[in-house]
């Protein structure tokens, strides 16, 4: 069943997010892609995700329905104009990627090429009603298309600090959703409690809310995330878990199991990302019993 399929008929889907490789060696990420290609509906594919200059996303995607796996990639403006995102899109179609991600660009005084000049000719919304555009067959510039491409696309929230946030940010997700948006991608939080009430907030705008979850790696980098990502709720308890493990590999393998466990009975999705550790991937479905 495709994620369309999914997403139409309520069932809850399963994403995995990778990134494409900085550089040319493409067999870690096609050799991670064969181990999931069973057990999941899609393969998100970040571009240039942070500001670091990877392998496009179209052809992350390009490799992806090679493998036989239905990818999903991100789009925004930071990097391109209006001109080169509409040749992308109709590239992508081509290429059999039939999902979309609407996301906003992260600064670039975080990447790996910080001299590079950001464009943002256009935001998500009018991002959104440019592709609702040529899914009619017309261009940004009114033209008619010589065929009609075809997609499912979905627009991501920003990280939600507390309940007034979290009602600012669904007023913003209803304007994406006049502008198009068929899906809600929510970024990650570790209080389960907390997420709950988030995507309740977001099922108000009556299209599929999918949540993320992130893996954590070590202690390190959950006190990290703590301290400089307030918004993703990491608590002190679940930072004494992962130190108090005697495996602490599996114990934060195990904590994005039961995260995405608590999650599956309110959300009607899930996209997993592992930062570099995408061969964990299996087990940490094996832990949500997926």
């Amino acid at each position: 069943m495709s994620f369309q399929a999914k997403l139409s008929s309520g069932e809850f889907a399963v994403l995995a997010e990778m990134n494409t490789p900085k550089g040319i060696d493409i067999s870690d990420l096609i050799t991670n892609v064969r181990y999931l290609k069973s057990r999941i509906d899609a393969i998100a594919i970040p571009d240039m995700d942070n500001g670091v200059m990877h392998m496009s996303a179209l052809a992350g995607g390009a490799l992806m329905r090679q493998q036989g796996v239905e990818p999903m990639i991100h789009v925004y403006g930071r990097d391109r104009n209006r001109m080169a995102l509409q040749g992308d899109l109709l590239a992508a179609h081509v290429l059999g990627i039939p999902n979309l991600l609407v996301v906003q660009g992260e600064d670039m005084a975080n990447g790996d090429h910080q001299d590079a000049a950001t464009v943002n000719d256009l935001d998500e919304n009018t991002i959104l009603r440019m592709i609702g555009s040529l899914t009619r067959g017309t261009d940004m510039a009114g033209f008619e298309l010589k065929g009609t491409p075809e997609f499912t696309v979905g627009c991501a929230i920003a990280p939600i600090a507390d309940e007034a946030q979290l009602k600012k940010e669904v007023e913003a997700a209803q304007k994406k959703v006049d502008a198009g948006a068929r899906y809600i991608m929510l970024p990650p939080v570790f209080d389960t409690t907390f997420y709950a009430q988030m995507i309740e907030a977001f099922k108000s705008l009556n299209v599929p809310v999918i949540a993320s979850v992130f893996l954590l790696k070590n202690v390190g980098m959950a006190r990290y995330i703590s301290i400089n990502d307030p918004n993703s709720r990491l608590s002190e308890d679940t930072i004494r878990r992962i130190r108090k493990a005697k495996d602490r590999e599996i114990e934060c393998i195990n904590i994005a199991g039961e995260i995405i466990q608590s999650l599956k009975s309110v959300a009607q999705g899930i996209k997993i990302s592992a930062l570099g550790w995408e061969d964990r991937l299996p087990a940490i479905l094996d832990s949500a019993g997926l």
